[in-house]
């Protein structure tokens, strides 16, 4: 089983680029962001706050998640939450969730079993997959970009536009929730054996272009 471990803040591309990359090799593919964003949602819905009240959401929960890049979809309890756990609310909630150390430990154990159950290989990209998740990847990628570069993609992506207005609106949605899990999460600096790559100036296709190198190289 081959693994490509992919970290990164907001706005690197992290998805986008682990999705081409697992169609491109027939890999499956685990956004681990929308496993914590779908119990936030869990949480929001039920009024949890409580760490002892959230580990017992984790525990109990019916998570499913799909690992096929042409058909991502989330499911909570037989709910489809895909579109839900996007919405600003549940991302100012993450934290509810993945602060919690025993309930980060619980849906890191679902992770893992999702990555050995991907005999054809998995794409895994997140905020600690190159040292917590799958430290032993033999593709380990942090991905990163210059905050001002982050800032305009996500604009564009949450607004459509980067203008003045879009982009003010987005700086603290961004680099916030990055400086929020850089305390329980390591993603800011490669850790020995991961590759860094600055996203900042190259386009989409060269960024997939690099990790299919990167993975060709590991072989």
């Amino acid at each position: 089983m081959s693994v490509v471990a992919i970290d990164g803040p907001s706005g690197v591309g992290k998805s986008s680029t682990a999705k081409e990359v697992a169609r491109r090799l027939g890999y499956r593919y685990l956004d681990t962001g929308a496993m914590y964003r779908a119990m936030a949602w869990l949480c929001l819905n039920r009024g949890v706050t409580d760490p002892v009240d959230v580990l017992e959401q984790v525990r109990g929960v019916d998570l499913e998640i799909s690992t096929d890049p042409d058909d991502f979809f989330v499911s909570v309890d037989g709910i489809d939450v895909t579109e839900e756990i996007r919405e600003s609310e549940v991302s100012a909630n993450v934290q509810t969730v993945s602060a919690v150390v025993d309930a980060r430990a619980e849906l890191i154990d679902m992770q893992r079993d999702i990555i050995t159950g991907a005999p054809e290989g998995i794409v895994v990209e997140g905020r600690d997959i190159t040292t917590v998740v799958a430290p032993d990847a033999p593709v380990r990628i942090l991905m990163t970009a210059r905050d001002e570069v982050r800032v305009a993609r996500r604009a564009k992506e949450l607004h459509g536009t980067d203008d003045a207005e879009a982009l003010a609106a987005t700086a603290e949605h961004v680099t916030g929730r990055d400086a929020k899990d850089a305390v329980t999460t390591s993603f800011l600096e490669a850790s020995d054996g991961v590759h860094t790559l600055d996203t900042s100036d190259i386009d989409f296709d060269q960024v997939v272009e690099t990790v299919l190198s990167l993975v060709k190289d590991a072989r």
